[in-house]
């Protein structure tokens, strides 16, 4: 996820942040906002739903890094 992330956007994103859990939590915020949770989905995310869910909150007008 990361790696996708960054890859993507490094331009745009001024910091990242993954920090260990226990009991499997999993939560994705992008300026504060909760985005994704595992805990409240009951489920992993899906491949490139984060990435989604990232495009989606910065909009289209964004390019991705060439």
């Amino acid at each position: 996820m990361a790696d996708s992330l960054l890859g993507n956007y490094q331009h745009v994103i001024e910091a990242l942040t993954l920090t260990p859990s226990r009991g499997g939590v999993f939560e994705v915020l992008i300026g504060g906002e909760l985005v994704f949770s595992k805990k409240t989905l009951k489920r992993h995310a899906e491949d490139g739903e984060i990435l989604a869910l990232f495009e989606t909150i910065v909009g289209p007008d964004v390019p991705k890094y060439e």
